[in-house]
């Protein structure tokens, strides 16, 4: 897993616009203080219901805090993306990333292989990234939501 310190790993993400493209990590974390949380899937009940509407709620808070960009990441597609983003109103608010391959989160090491239905996704975590430097880092177990939470990064900014 990936520690405090370290570097974010070059990783190719996707995100639709009037098009995918693909976005090199290093350039989206550079110069700036980000917020990166993760769910393990879009539309999923406790990604819908409380992970991404906390962000939503607490995104003024939370830049008024320093950070620059908050992004939402999940194993889906970047058409599933966007439109969970859409469903949620998340406008120019939260950048909504592609993992579509898993390969970003595995080469952070949080992630997890969940079973038939949901198979090989991202651990549910939220990190602060500072100039593509891990600052902190929130890993919720699996089932459980508490530490990633937008509440929770509030009281760590």
């Amino acid at each position: 897993m990936i520690k405090i310190g370290e570097k974010i790993p070059k990783s190719i993400l996707r995100i639709k616009n009037e098009k995918i493209e693909e976005i090199i990590t290093e350039n989206i974390f550079v110069n700036c203080k980000t917020i990166l949380f993760a769910v393990p899937g879009a539309f999923t009940p406790t990604c819908s219901a409380k992970h991404l509407p906390g962000y939503l709620e607490h995104y003024e808070k939370i830049i008024e805090k320093g950070v620059q960009k908050i992004i939402c990441l999940s194993v889906n597609d970047p058409h599933v993306m966007k439109e969970w983003g859409k469903h949620n109103n998340v406008s120019n608010k939260i950048m909504m990333l592609s993992d579509s391959d898993c390969s970003f989160s595995k080469r952070i090491g949080l992630d997890h292989h969940y079973g038939a239905i949901l198979g090989h996704r991202s651990l549910r975590f939220a990190m602060v990234i500072e100039n593509n430097v891990l600052v902190k880092l929130f890993v919720d177990e699996v089932g459980v939501f508490k530490n990633s939470s937008a509440e929770n990064l509030l009281l760590n900014l």
